[in-house]
């Protein structure tokens, strides 16, 4: 098979946390005497690292950081998400996730996580879900400096592996992603969980609503023609 590897992305591929990582943001600004801007949480944050989201959003409204002040920041955002995420009685995982991470296992592929969240956060939840088992790398917000849509998670990732880009598929939820991964050689599958399928589709190698719709045998095909 040349599909060896698969990477998945963590915010809205894996959780539909969207809305709890806007809210910790905002308050995170309001700590800062600040307000928060939905505009520009979508500009700086979604889809990045919180090292870079949170770094470029406060140097826009003029607040330069150190890296300690910024560690703790990140700091206080993990600890939040895991209160809000104990608070809630289900998790908002994607539909069809643990089905499609089993279908993956059974056929000897890697499965990987290329994420700007922070580890702690990540495992958190992997753990809480008991995804963790599926799991043979975790590439996270806190590992590197570069941010999505720099290429350096996924190049990593696939660094770490001992693979090639060409053997190697990603799955993303949103453009700067999908931008990351198509940058480091690697064919992109979104999924429409936070934008819409149109959205995707002018970026994407290929686009899907659910883990179901995933054709691993036309991936394959797909790659090995690469």
């Amino acid at each position: 098979m040349s599909l060896k590897a698969v990477f998945l992305n963590f915010s809205g591929v894996i959780i539909d946390d969207e809305d709890i990582n806007r809210r910790l943001v905002a308050d995170l600004m309001l700590g800062e005497n600040l307000r928060a801007d939905d505009a520009e949480y979508t500009q700086y944050c979604r889809g990045r690292s919180d090292r870079a989201g949170l770094k470029d959003l406060l140097a826009n409204r003029g607040r330069i950081l150190s890296d300690s002040y910024l560690d703790r920041l990140i700091e206080t955002k993990t600890k939040a998400y895991q209160q809000q995420i104990d608070c809630l009685d289900e998790l908002p995982l994607s539909p069809h996730l643990a089905e499609f991470l089993g279908k993956l296992q059974e056929q000897n592929i890697a499965i990987g996580l290329v994420t700007g969240a922070a580890r702690l956060q990540v495992e958190y939840i992997l753990e809480k879900a008991e995804l963790a088992k599926y799991f043979n790398l975790i590439v996270a917000g806190d590992d590197l400096e570069a941010s999505k849509p720099e290429p350096d998670p996924y190049l990593l990732a696939v660094a770490k592996l001992d693979l090639q880009p060409s053997e190697c598929l990603a799955i993303e939820d949103n453009p700067i992603g999908i931008e990351a991964a198509k940058r480091a050689k690697v064919q992109v599958v979104g999924i429409s969980n936070i934008y819409p399928l149109h959205m995707l589709q002018r970026k994407a190698n290929w686009t899907v609503d659910d883990f179901l719709e995933i054709e691993l045998d036309r991936v394959d095909r797909v790659l090995s023609q690469t």
